[in-house]
Formats: C-alpha cells, structure tokens, sequence
C-alpha cells in the first residue's frame, strides 16, 4: 500500500446528533494520518439540502474537537483545496457531469419520482432489487434538447456496463468482485443541479488530492459506481479501506432505535473524550492484555492498519465504562479531576440553567440536589413505584411513551419552544389534555413526579438523552403491564 504524501479526509454530512460512528471513522483517517505523516482533513458533505443545517454543521465540529481530533484543512479553517463545504462547492460539479455525458458515460433522465416509485413498487412485488429501468436511456440526443429546452426537470443519471463485473483490491478486504448487474444506474446531477453524494465525493477527493479513502462498510457496495466514474473521468482513484461497521454485542448494528448512538450522549453522561477515544482505537491495534490504557500519541505509534479485523467492532458499553473509570482514578491529578467535573457540569450551560430554573422551587440550598440532580444523572434507576402518583393506568402510560418518541425525534431544532409546541400537538393528536401526557413524561425525565419544567428540562438534557430515558422508562411500563 502506498502511502508518500498520504492525504486522507473525514466527510460527514450535517443531518443530524453527530454519531459514534463518525468519530471511530475520523479516528482511523487522524491515526493513519498520523501514522504516516500524512494531513487530515474534514468535508463537510450538505448536498441533501433539506436536511443539512449550520446548527448540525456545528454540533459535528464541535463534537469532533471534542474528541480530541484537529484537522489541517477544514470548514472552518480554509486550507489549499477549499471551499470544505460541499453547498460552497456548487459550481465545481457541472462540468465533470457534462464530460461524462458528453463522452456518452451519462444520459438525461426525465422520469417524475411518481413514475421511479411505480417501478420501484413492481420491481419489490416481483422480487426483484429496485433498480431503474433504463427507460430513457436511448432516448435521441433531438429529443433530449427539445424536452430541457421546454423546461422539462431532469437528471443525468451514469452508464453501467451490462455485462462482467467490476474487480477491486480493498485496503481491508481484500480482492472484491462486485458484478455490473447488481450497480443501478445512479443519478449524478439532481434536477436542482446540485450533485449527489456519489459524484461529489469522487470530484471532491479528486480535486483535494485525497490518497486513500477510509469510510464504514456500508460504502463498500458504491465502490463499483465511484470507480466508473474515476474511469469516465479518465482519473486515478484513491485506496479504498472499507472498515466493518461497530455493532452491538448480539452483532446487531449499532443504532439510535436500540442504544445510545450520539457523541452528544456520551459527553453529557461524563465520559471523558479521551476514554472514548482510547475505547474506539483499540479496534485499530493488536495489543496484549494490560495495555489497553492508551493516548492518542500511544494509539497512533501502535496502530497497524495493514492488520484489520474484518470480523466487526463490537461497542461493549461495560468495556467503555471500565477504560472510562480508569483514566478517571489513573490519568488524571485531583486538579485535573475536580477542573473536568466543574467544566462537565457546565457543559452547554447544564448546570446555570438548571440552577436559573431551580431558583424560584427551593427555600433552602440543600433542596437542590433532590430537585435538579436528574440533569446531572447518568442514571435515574428508574423503577415501576416511581409512576405511582401518576393517574393513569399504565397501558396509558404506555401508549403516550411509545406514541411520543417518534414525534420528538421529528423536531428539527431542540430546544424549550419546539419541544413544548410538539408535545401539544401530540396531545391534540392523541385526544387528550396536555397535562395527562405530561405527568408520565415528567417521571420518565427525572426520575420523580415533582420536577423542574419539563419542557425546559428537556431541552437542557438534550436529545440523545431524552431519547435514552424515554426507552428505558418504556421497558419499565411495559414490564408493568406484562405483570397484570
């Protein structure tokens, strides 16, 4: 494996928390960087318009310094190949699109998403894997002019051989053959001319002279897709390295549905961004029992990325907490220790807002602890008694934590006025007072059913928390109601 001048790139896309998974991804590309004194940069890919936002844009960037991860070129340092922003790159796209149609790679597609869905719809109820059809792939170049000249929306969409397969060596895999048969014809340009994720990244990494691509394994079926168009392109691709994607230890993916996914998450219960970062790099290295306490400058000097498992890191939360409780009893000095907790408890302001929200609830300070600890808690050891004063049956109480934690994952800026303005719509929805749909909610949050403001407690634990406590509050009930 090559690896004179290594440049290598971390690419997330500001949708959303910010993922465990990102971070174990930008810790492989900053140790072989590392590793081979190579530079590290961060993308930032918003080309889903929708869904991207400065505030997610943000969150990623700051949950990534958190971890203890700098990069040489970024959104928000500039650097030699930028912009870093796929929106802020725009214009760069078109005219890699039109060679490839130009030089007959790619073709206009004018099918309506009412149309593609039908032939998707009939593919799946024929058994087959949704693929599009190639309906307007001779159409005539007369035609073509005619239907954009009208206005006509249309994408270009990218030629795939019909027949063979396409070979490649993986940095992690290995040899892997993927037949042309199984690659859709993907669409390159949307009709908004923005590009899609496929044909920016290659443009991208062409054009920031990205030497090996490193991503989760999920990306190792579009390689096929990513190498054509290097070809069409008439450009060297990098080294790919597909890593195995972290799973539960029932081998299950990791995801939020199940368990806590979010950086975010793991900050605000305490644990320490060195633990984790340790935790994660030891699915890099091969090191013998008792050496698992590591820096990220030891992690960096023992990482073999020539020695992979393909085998799949397994996210032993117990394994985490015991690495976590170390560098707290081992690496850190009693300054050390009491500086961390006081900046944890100031974390995205936690602790003033919770004091400024407890102010006007006590009449001494020694009831604080038993009116705001909960935002403090990693913990609410949550037990069927503690739903007693609420006065609803507990297939009630069920349904509302069950019908309110998809809803709250649809809002799109967390804070006090969306949370508050989407539980009153649930209400509405479920045809009950807001009060009713409250009082559960309180006890499932903090633990009691005296609390501080349960909208604004909300929104200081934050998302990926709410999200936990819900869940667990959920498996409690059910219990509950399983034992009548």
């Amino acid at each position: 494996m090559t690896t004179s001048g290594v440049r290598v790139r971390i690419a997330p896309s500001p949708t959303g928390e910010p993922h465990v998974g990102t971070a174990y991804i930008a810790l492989f590309n900053y140790l072989f960087a590392k590793k081979h004194g190579g530079t590290f940069i961060l993308r930032i890919e918003d080309t889903d318009a929708t869904r991207s936002t400065p505030e997610f844009e943000q969150k990623v960037l700051d949950a990534l310094k958190w971890c203890g991860l700098d990069w040489a070129e970024g959104p928000d340092i500039g650097g030699p190949y930028g912009p870093y922003r796929q929106s802020d790159r725009k214009n760069i796209y078109k005219p890699y699109v039109d060679k490839i149609v130009e030089n007959g790679h790619g073709f206009h597609c004018f099918c309506t998403p009412e149309r593609l869905e039908e032939m998707r719809a009939a593919q799946r109820a024929a058994g087959k894997a949704p693929k599009y059809d190639g309906r307007c792939l001779n159409l005539t170049a007369e035609e073509v002019t005619t239907r954009i000249a009208s206005g006509e929306p249309n994408v270009v969409r990218m030629k795939i051989p019909t027949e063979g397969s396409c070979k490649f060596v993986d940095g992690v895999y290995g040899e892997v053959e993927i037949p042309w048969e199984a690659v859709d014809m993907q669409v390159l340009l949307k009709a908004d001319g923005m590009p899609t994720y496929h044909m920016a990244n290659v443009v991208d990494d062409h054009l920031m002279k990205i030497t090996h691509v490193a991503r989760g394994e999920e990306w190792l079926a579009s390689v096929p897709k990513h190498i054509l168009i290097y070809q069409y392109l008439g450009l060297e691709p990098p080294v790919f390295m597909h890593l195995s994607l972290m799973r539960n230890a029932d081998k299950s993916k990791l995801s939020k549905r199940k368990n806590p996914t979010s950086i975010s998450y793991y900050t605000a219960l305490g644990y320490l961004p060195e633990a984790l970062m340790n935790f994660l790099g030891l699915f890099f290295i091969q090191i013998a029992e008792g050496e698992e306490l590591l820096t990220m400058q030891e992690l960096a000097e023992k990482f073999d990325p020539e020695n992979l498992s393909k085998a799949g890191a397994i996210f032993d939360i117990q394994k985490l907490d015991w690495l976590n409780g170390r560098w707290i009893r081992e690496k850190l000095s009693e300054e050390e220790f009491a500086a961390r907790v006081l900046a944890w408890a100031m974390e995205n302001d936690r602790l003033k807002d919770g004091l400024k929200l407890s102010q006007s609830r006590i009449s001494k300070l020694g009831e604080l602890p038993d009116l705001a600890s909960f935002l403090l808690k990693s913990d609410l050891h949550l037990e069927p008694a503690a739903f007693a004063k609420v006065k609803l049956s507990p297939e009630e109480i069920l349904e509302i934590l069950q019908t309110v934690q998809p809803d709250l994952e649809k809002i799109f800026e967390w804070n006090t006025a969306s949370i508050e303005a989407e539980l009153r719509a649930i209400a509405d929805r479920m045809g009950k007072k807001l009060k009713n749909v409250v009082a559960p909610l309180f006890v499932a949050v903090s633990g009691s059913s005296r609390s501080l403001p349960l909208f604004d407690s909300m929104a200081i634990l934050g998302r990926s928390v709410v999200r936990q406590r819900l869940k667990l509050a959920t498996q409690v009930v059910a219990s509950m109601v399983g034992s009548k």
